[in-house]
């Protein structure tokens, strides 16, 4: 058994897949509309779906808004350098909602930044 991936839902499809190619580096692995249910699915990652865990994008075409509940936490992306992650985020034009420093109680670095649906995405790192 193997992670394959973990889907939200978004509300600009383009907007999202520009975020996380040009803002979070992934690539855009695939992306198919259903056309009879009414939703597109895209799939990003940091490499090949066979090889590695996957975000799964969901646009449901008529959905205007969600509510993200309190019970998502957030995405968590592993990085050589937080601060440098925070710098290139921004540069991106990217929104960094937690700026780069320690983990209280902890040993690592830590960042959040938020994707255009409001949801936030950890950035963790030794540095």
């Amino acid at each position: 058994m193997r992670l394959l991936h973990t889907m939200i839902r978004v509300v600009n499809l383009d907007r999202s897949i520009a975020f996380y190619t040009e803002i979070l580096g992934m690539a855009l692995l695939r992306r198919k509309d259903y056309p009879d249910g009414k939703f597109t699915l895209a799939f990003l990652g940091y490499g090949d779906e066979a090889d590695q865990t996957v975000l799964e994008l969901t646009h449901n075409w008529e959905a205007d808004g969600y509510t993200h509940g309190n019970a998502f936490g957030h995405i968590a992306i592993e990085v050589d350098d937080v601060y440098e992650a925070c710098k290139e985020v921004k540069r991106r034009g990217g929104n960094v909602v937690r700026e780069a420093g320690p983990m209280k109680h902890g040993t690592t670095s830590l960042a959040f930044v938020e994707d255009p649906d409001g949801y936030k995405i950890e950035l963790l790192g030794e540095k």
